[in-house]
């Protein structure tokens, strides 16, 4: 195995995944402000799951995601 190319790629795979969850996240949280569904000063669970089934991996995160005000 090709270390630099696997520490790449595993990088390359989590900024996609870094810069498209915020994106997801920012548009759901502004949808629900807007629909009146959820509260500017509300604090968020969050949990995120990474899976690879070739490995036998699943990894869970779980976190909160503040609002603020």
């Amino acid at each position: 195995m090709d270390e630099d190319k696997f520490n790449m790629s595993v990088r390359k795979y989590l900024k996609v995944v870094g810069v498209t969850s915020q994106r997801e996240i920012e548009n759901a949280v502004h949808e629900a402000l807007k629909s009146g569904r959820l509260q500017g000063n509300a604090t968020l669970q969050a949990t995120m799951t990474l899976e690879i089934n070739a490995v036998g991996l699943k990894h869970v995160i779980d976190g909160e995601i503040e609002l603020g005000e």
